[in-house]
């Protein structure tokens, strides 16, 4: 089975892929795809990350088609030029972190902000002493009832200032022009990262957390 095959077959297959592995599974599978999507331009780094991925479908149970398909094939065909191959690999990573548009339902958009508002905040001084005074670069929600609130997973510990990373996937996400959107992208679950990209933070590397994001704005 050829790289390009087994990525289709991830494609074609992730639903029962994602319900087969558990979290931890899940993740490293991700991780090993993430691996691929960034792999330098060498035939043999790219072989590398293809058969780490191969590994990680292993832990599926023996009977599941994919795990059938992989036990057919005793080593990975011949490695795609790297390029075109970490293109894809982020193509499915886009597809995967993207579970659809949400279900349409009357008062979504005011349900959903009211979701958003739920979760820890800060008011503007409080946020303003964490950031010495520059609030820059900070999701921003303004509260019909509190006014201005900033979303507590912002900022490190209970008395951190604002994390670098959060800073740099807000400027991906233009958290400026789009706060909603942005608080809703670490907010809610994420299909690639296995949970909300928010309860994640300090567990997962600042480098898959940009790469998540990078990879849904490659899918737009």
């Amino acid at each position: 089975m050829n790289p390009q095959d087994l990525l289709a077959l991830i494609r074609a297959h992730w639903p029962d892929i994602h319900s087969a592995l558990d979290d931890e599974q899940r993740e490293l599978l991700l991780a090993r795809l993430e691996a691929l999507a960034l792999a330098p331009a060498d035939e043999r780094a790219v072989r590398r990350c293809v058969q780490g991925v191969r590994h990680a479908l292993l832990a599926l149970p023996p009977g599941h088609l994919v795990r059938r398909a992989l036990d057919g094939t005793r080593r990975a065909g011949p490695a795609a030029a790297a390029p075109d191959l970490a293109a894809t690999a982020r193509e499915l990573l886009a597809q995967l972190a993207d579970p659809g548009p949400p279900p349409r339902r009357e008062g979504g958009l005011a349900e959903a902000r009211q979701r958003l508002l739920a979760h820890p905040s800060l008011s503007p001084e409080q946020a303003r002493h964490r950031c010495a005074g520059a609030v820059t670069g900070l999701i921003r929600l303004d509260d019909p009832v509190r006014g201005p609130r900033y979303p507590a997973f912002q900022f490190g510990g209970a008395d951190g200032g604002p994390l670098p990373v959060v800073r740099a996937v807000n400027r991906l996400l233009l958290g400026d022009e789009d706060p909603w959107g942005a608080a809703d992208w670490w907010l809610s679950g994420n299909l690639w990262l296995g949970g909300r990209p928010a309860a994640l933070l300090g567990r997962v590397s600042d480098e898959l957390l940009v790469g998540a994001a990078s990879a849904m704005l490659e899918a737009d």
